[in-house]
């Protein structure tokens, strides 16, 4: 079939990169955001989706507006059969709408569940042991169309976003050519989803939902810095009276330790680092200083000795 792929960071190039090397799919055309500038030189940010289709030599657009009649013309000259959509800004009907076979989006989450801006990182923090891809029908509401197909990971005790995040990059590109092929031979039946069950949602994420509560329960402090490790990364402030900096965590472990001390005491072994929490100890493994580089514990402790008593709050 023609393909129209819309999309944007690395998640998506992925898929782009398998239709287009493991498939008998065609892409005729590339939609993805406008370069912007950013940091402090104000370089051009080019989108991953955007460098594969340069290398690759694959017609690319990069719309402002998605309803700019130019565009939409553009898109009808691709005269695709599918629109392929995988991480990309909601479409407006008059796009979705164009190809024959319709447009359909890959989401990070086992639809209905987790429907929204960050499925992954919401999965992990609810410490859920599953989670997966779903591929859909796009309509006018958002993650709500009639499903296609979906694959499951398991979320492991330890696993962080990071590592959830590309299991399902890799899975969901080889589920976007599978969706492909079912819907060129029409053997797949797209089925409504089931809302029966308790719906969980996934907010876009923002600093304040990144701050732990010391006042959690270990294993939802677990969760939560797992489910923001590597980005946006969970946080907390560290120190002591009234001179408090912010601390990034990117890994701990739950830890059976017990041992005196008061709580929000960050404690400082030899080699280990850990947090007293009202309810036990959580073990700082991997953290990053206020104005610091990113490091391990003992790396820490080691620019850490001789300051009294540290807590977190």
């Amino acid at each position: 079939m023609r393909v129209v792929f819309m999309g944007t960071p690395e998640f998506a190039a992925t898929s782009l990169h398998e239709i287009n090397t493991n498939s008998h799919h065609e892409i005729v055309g590339v939609v993805t955001v406008p370069d912007k500038p950013s940091g402090r030189g104000q370089k051009m940010n080019i989108s991953d989706v955007k460098k594969y289709a340069v290398e690759h030599n694959l017609p690319l657009a990069q719309p402002e507006k998605l309803r700019n009649e130019d565009f939409i013309e553009t898109l009808k000259s691709w005269n695709a059969d599918v629109f392929v959509v995988v991480a990309f800004r909601m479409l407006p009907q008059t796009v979705w709408s164009i190809p024959s076979k319709g447009t359909f989006n890959l989401h990070g989450s086992l639809l209905p569940q987790y429907r929204g801006a960050a499925p992954i990182n919401w999965a992990v923090m609810n410490g859920d042991q599953e989670t997966g891809v779903t591929t859909f029908l796009i309509d006018e509401k958002i993650d709500t169309g009639n499903i296609l197909i979906s694959d499951k990971v398991t979320i492991g005790e330890n696993d962080n976003v990071g590592i959830i995040h590309d299991q399902l990059m890799h899975i969901g590109a080889k589920l976007v050519v599978k969706t492909l092929d079912g819907l060129e031979n029409d053997s797949l039946k797209p089925h409504p989803q089931d809302e029966t069950n308790e719906l969980k949602h996934a907010p876009k994420i923002f600093k304040e939902d990144c701050k732990i509560d010391w006042n959690a329960s270990i294993q939802n402090i677990h969760n939560k810095i797992r489910g923001l490790s590597p980005y946006p990364c969970a946080w907390t402030t560290y120190g002591n009276d009234e001179n408090y900096k912010s601390l990034k965590i990117y890994s701990g472990l739950k830890t059976d330790l017990s041992f005196e001390a008061n709580d929000y005491q960050l404690i400082l072994q030899k080699n280990n680092l850990y947090v007293k929490t009202p309810v036990g100890f959580y073990e700082i493994v991997e953290l990053q200083p206020e104005g610091k580089r990113r490091m391990t514990a003992k790396d820490f402790i080691n620019g850490h000795q001789n300051e009294g008593d540290i807590f977190v709050k």
